[in-house]
């Protein structure tokens, strides 16, 4: 069986995209390993598939940044369900250049935008009110003006070692395979389900 991971992951992520309702259907769960050594997990959304790798991106100071920073092994988890597919990846995260942040920086929103140059994610805080406040003065601020991307705003392209796609089935005998990388080649192998 000879399949390309990538193009499979392509193929049902534009089925996905074609029939789902949901808000954010590019939505994936992001594990890494925690500062304490705990697994930790989040959801982030996926940019594109590009080069063999998958493009997430975000504040690099974040706890998720810092983790990323002391290790870069990871997993992205998808699941789709209105098409009944899930995803799993494993692999190493490589910061993106500097260039390909500002390119995704620019795709935002701008009350994205604003959240990224005013919040210091997953910092406390004692007082929601004065963030809301400084949004708001900084909403005025940009008005009519660009926002540039933060020095600590950047992402990172997931290369993978394992992919593992199931369908799921009614009868639960679900269809998994998984790709895993020996050297430059993808070796297929069929699990139970």
């Amino acid at each position: 069986m000879n399949i390309d991971p990538f193009q499979l992951f392509n193929d049902w992520y534009a089925e996905e995209l074609k029939q789902s309702k949901v808000r954010i259907p590019s939505a994936c769960c992001i594990s890494s390993i925690g500062l304490d050594g705990y697994p930790n997990a989040r959801f982030v959304s996926l940019k594109e598939v590009k080069n063999n790798t998958f493009i997430i991106t975000g504040p690099s100071k974040s706890r998720k940044g810092l983790e990323i920073e002391q290790s870069s092994k990871v997993s992205l988890t998808f699941w789709w369900e209105t098409t009944e597919k899930q995803i799993r990846i494993q692999g190493d995260a490589i910061k993106i250049s500097d260039t390909e942040a500002i390119r995704y920086f620019d795709q935002r929103g701008k009350d994205s935008k604003i959240i990224s140059i005013i919040s210091e994610q997953g910092a406390p805080i004692k007082n929601i009110d004065v963030l809301k406040q400084k949004y708001i003065e900084t909403e005025i601020i940009y008005k009519n003006k660009d926002i540039a991307k933060p020095e600590n705003w950047s992402g990172y392209a997931i290369q993978p070692i394992r992919i593992e796609c199931m369908e799921f089935e009614k009868s639960r005998f679900h269809k998994r395979t998984l790709f895993q990388l020996e050297g430059k080649d993808w070796i297929t192998s069929t699990l139970q389900p």
